[in-house]
């Protein structure tokens, strides 16, 4: 296990509006907090102007821990690119599997869209086993194939 960090520790969440950020100095416990306007064209501005505004001097920092929402708002939204998903065989519908897809967590009704539709969820040989281990390399020719098959098919939906 690694040393804790000695210089300031820094988290930083970019959303839609604002971006905040929160920074500890673990020598002395003083915490310091920002709330910035996000700039959504250059999401690294809004960062930067946080870390001015709580007077965090980028040198002196040891760890800086960076989030965003504004991702998980376009996911909701579904204000994404095209975009398409090459599996490990088997892992196709892993996304549609999870727990927090259901409209309803406790019941069956309601409506679920996936975010990839299944025609542009590829899969591909290549299999790890639990410790890690390769058991099947991956194959990257088929990885190369299912990408150009992705992008044709991608190019056609639209």
């Amino acid at each position: 296990m690694s040393d804790p960090p000695a210089g300031a520790v820094v988290g930083v969440d970019v959303g839609g509006t604002f971006t905040d950020l929160v920074a500890l100095e673990p020598g002395s416990g003083a915490v310091r907090l920002a709330k910035v306007p996000s700039t959504l064209d250059n999401q690294a501005h809004g960062v930067m102007a946080a870390l001015d505004a709580a007077d965090c001097e980028l040198a002196a920092l040891d760890l800086i821990v960076h989030g965003t929402t504004t991702t998980t708002n376009a996911v909701l939204e579904r204000k994404l690119a095209r975009t398409g998903l090459i599996t490990t065989q088997g892992f196709r519908d892993v996304l549609e599997l999870g727990r927090r897809t259901r409209p309803q967590p406790y019941g069956m009704t309601g409506q679920f869209i996936p975010i990839i539709p299944r025609d542009l969820r590829l899969q591909v040989p290549e299999r790890m086993d639990a410790a890690g281990r390769v058991v099947t390399p991956l194959d990257l020719d088929a990885v190369r194939e299912a990408a150009a098959r992705c992008w044709r098919k991608a190019a056609r939906r639209w």
